[in-house]
């Protein structure tokens, strides 16, 4: 027999009033009463009628996700970190992996919208402008993470990724590096990136790799090995990679090893996100950080405090990458 908001109010003796309020986390209740109402919710395993507080005009508590690529490890910390701190404020989370398709997004949107969520989070990889425009323009809440759209009024929270990209260069240079092989997707993220790359290269008197170009379809190992096996094969190898994701870079790593080369010796690699994976591969991998933790709680911050109402301004939070150091970079050696 399902358990009623009624069974509810008569187990912990207190009106129904009072049960709802502790749902919808309103009105003044002692956190005494309020702690009661959440055990005996807990014990009778009471699931509040979400869609009927929807049609009331309440809130669900419930915020969807849409991220590119779960299967990368940066999303899927992302996603995590997102959820932790929704967690602590009673929020649910519904996460949409798009594969970086228009057509996910516009059938994911429709969905989360017909489920009447709160609001919503896109994350980097959303290049779909007409359909933030239209959440905009019906008064969705909105927040944006690890990427920008300057063109919206919507709360955002992103990587100083130009910075990013001028970080990992410099250090490059630093190293004796002068030809450089990048690998990315064509994302704004990854242009950012390769900007402030480029900048590093224009201050050192050093010339764009002319036969850079992104890669299709997903950013996985197997991307970064074919755009490796590519750049070693040809009659100008690079004597270093930057890879724009951790997944990248390994992929970069198990090319440069089947070609019977070694990393850093002979070339190499630094990549960006600095998830878990990056001191899990051999050589553990230099890599650009992103504070993904930090991300989490800034945009789930922002996201609560707009379906709140606290604040009409929208913010643009901008955090700063760091360089981790570890063993797949080294000196440009002659040999080389």
């Amino acid at each position: 027999m399902k358990v009623t908001i009624y069974d509810v109010a008569k187990e912990a003796n207190v009106s129904i009033a009072t049960v709802s309020k502790v749902i919808n986390n309103t009105g003044r209740i002692s956190e005494k009463t309020k702690k009661k109402v959440l055990n005996v919710m807990k014990k009778l395993d009471y699931q509040p009628n979400i869609m009927a507080s929807a049609l009331m005009g309440k809130q669900t508590k419930t915020i969807g996700l849409l991220i590119p690529d779960l299967a990368n490890p940066f999303f899927a910390e992302l996603a995590r970190s997102i959820e932790d701190r929704g967690h602590e404020f009673g929020y649910n989370l519904v996460i949409c992996s798009t594969d970086y398709k228009e057509e996910k997004e516009n059938k994911y949107i429709s969905l989360l919208k017909r489920k009447s969520v709160d609001g919503f989070i896109l994350a980097s990889g959303f290049e779909n402008l007409g359909k933030v425009e239209q959440l905009v323009k019906e008064d969705f809440p909105v927040a944006i993470v690890a990427r920008d759209f300057p063109m919206f009024p919507v709360n955002t929270v992103a990587l100083d990724d130009f910075m990013g990209g001028y970080l990992a260069a410099s250090y490059l240079i630093d190293l004796g590096h002068e030809n450089i092989g990048i690998i990315a997707r064509d994302v704004w993220s990854n242009r950012e990136r390769i900007r402030g790359f480029k900048q590093a290269l224009d201050e050192n008197q050093l010339t764009f790799p002319t036969d850079f170009e992104y890669i299709e379809k997903m950013s996985h190992i197997i991307q970064g090995k074919n755009m490796t096996i590519k750049y070693l094969k040809s009659l100008n190898p690079p004597t270093a990679i930057f890879a724009c994701n951790d997944l990248l870079a390994i992929g970069a790593i198990q090319a440069i090893k089947e070609m019977g080369m070694n990393v850093p010796e002979h070339v190499s690699v630094i990549g960006f996100d600095n998830t878990i994976i990056a001191t899990i591969v051999e050589p553990p991998l230099t890599t650009i950080a992103q504070p993904i933790q930090n991300m989490g709680k800034e945009v789930m911050d922002l996201m609560i405090s707009q379906i709140n109402g606290e604040k009409k301004e929208k913010i643009r939070v901008t955090l700063h990458p760091s360089l981790i150091v570890r063993e797949s970079t080294g000196k440009f050696n002659i040999v080389n």
